[in-house]
């Protein structure tokens, strides 16, 4: 009698070489549906329903926008951000604003790895065995970092330090005595 205690694979499980992608899947969906969820509090109903009054709120689905990569610090996920019509403002999603490719954390990574010396052409390669094939990386995003990063050293470096009181003074140096 051949007793089995599992069936053969299912699509919930996962294996240890499948283990990144199946949990950048969950992510992607799991930031999906936070989005789906987003919209369905600004027009106060679900995907599927109607409005229940008259003076419900106004507006409707409209589809969705182009997918569009988000790199995060797990990888890099293709999302749809859902459209929505007939109200006043423009639904601009807090979770996902415009234009925003990339987490803050992921955007404090890249310029910690180019003062420890990773160069600009490598970027590209090491981020995307990082952060998956997917990741919006390339040698001339590092290049434009770059001179954004350069422009605020000079900020910083010019700024004014009258009104600054140092609380102590280092000296370090070397002194020869002259007899």
């Amino acid at each position: 009698m051949d007793n089995k205690s599992t069936n053969g694979t299912g699509t919930s499980s996962c294996g240890w070489a499948d283990l990144e992608a199946w949990v950048r899947r969950h992510v992607q969906r799991f930031i999906q549906g936070l989005l789906e969820d987003e919209v369905s509090g600004l027009l106060g109903r679900g995907k599927h329903e109607r409005r229940a009054a008259v003076d419900a709120p106004a507006g409707y689905r409209n589809g969705y926008g182009k997918p569009r990569k988000l790199t995060l610090s797990c990888g890099t996920v293709e999302l749809r951000r859902p459209r929505v019509r007939g109200i006043e403002a423009r639904f601009e999603s807090r979770l996902l604003p415009l234009f925003v490719k990339r987490t803050k954390q992921v955007s404090e990574l890249l310029p910690e790895l180019y003062l420890h010396g990773l160069a600009l052409g490598d970027f590209e390669l090491a981020l995307r065995g990082l952060l998956g094939d997917g990741a919006a990386l390339s040698a001339s995003t590092i290049a434009r970092l770059k001179q954004k990063w350069q422009g605020e050293y000079e900020a910083w470096s010019c700024r004014c330090l009258d009104e600054i009181e140092p609380v102590y003074l280092w000296v370090d140096g070397c002194s020869k005595g002259t007899a």
